[in-house]
């Protein structure tokens, strides 16, 4: 064998013994071993209401207003209040894309009916209706699985009742799958 030969055997067997040593082999590494992520106590896991579900309820309010002749616009957004999904029905006003928005905001913030939210918005001074991004007219109804998790507006009828009741569609056509 020739120096250089020697040399880069030399090496090689060396790095063996060290590898094998210390533990580091290629042999022993497992490309297909997965290590289970340890449970965290500073990650908090929350349920979230998939893009799909989203949609399906988006779709039920604005059939269900479009069942009556209403031209409404339906949000549903997330617990942050992110919207997820905006439809616009044909001819609803340009005041309802806002609106919806933030009925399902207020919704989901206090867990609560805007309708029922509205009641108790009332008084003199700084009240609920000072919080910014809120509406507290009725049309928004919170969706929960054991928490709120979304929120979904209906704007653009002409009474806060009848997005209520097109909200509560949406809501309903997702009841079945939040258990």
């Amino acid at each position: 064998m020739k120096t250089r030969t020697r040399a880069l055997v030399g090496t090689l067997v060396g790095i063996g013994l060290l590898g094998g040593a210390t533990g580091l082999t290629v042999a022993q590494a497992d490309p297909t071993a997965q290590q289970a992520p340890k449970p965290s106590a500073v990650v908090a896991q929350q349920p979230v209401l998939s893009a799909d579900a989203a949609i399906k309820a988006a779709q039920a309010a604005l059939d269900a207003a479009e069942a009556k002749g209403q031209h409404v616009t339906v949000s549903v957004v997330d617990r942050a209040g992110n919207e997820r999904v905006q439809l616009t029905g044909d001819g609803a006003g340009p005041q309802s894309f806002d609106s919806a928005e933030r009925k399902a905001y207020t919704a989901v913030a206090w867990g609560k009916a805007t309708s029922e939210l509205s009641k108790q918005a009332g008084g003199q001074g700084a009240t609920l209706r000072d919080i910014p991004n809120t509406l507290f007219l009725a049309g928004g109804v919170p969706v929960s699985a054991g928490t709120p998790i979304a929120g979904i507006g209906v704007a653009g009828a002409p009474s806060g009742d009848l997005d209520e009741e097109f909200a509560k569609a949406g809501l309903q056509a997702i009841q079945a799958d939040l258990r």
